[in-house]
């Protein structure tokens, strides 16, 4: 049972760890002074955001933040035991 707790918070630690290179990758959401004219938003690239590698990234983020506040919560939950 040692082991698989072992295991477990590698895992959880390189999961976290992975996070946050992919954070680290995203571009920034301020585009400076270029936002204030207001031509980024309406561009091919600013519709199609979902579909870029920014959009992966996003959907990516958000998927290993959910597994990863599970996954803290059942460590938590598990340690009272």
């Amino acid at each position: 049972m040692d082991t698989l707790k072992i295991i477990i918070k590698i895992l959880f630690m390189i999961m976290s760890v992975v996070m946050m290179v992919i954070v680290l990758m995203q571009e920034g959401k301020s585009y400076g002074l270029g936002s204030l004219s207001g031509s980024n938003l309406d561009s091919y690239w600013g519709k199609n955001k979902g579909r870029s590698m920014e959009g992966v990234l996003v959907k990516t983020t958000r998927i290993l933040l959910i597994i990863f506040l599970a996954g803290s919560a059942a460590m938590n939950i598990g340690s009272f035991q």
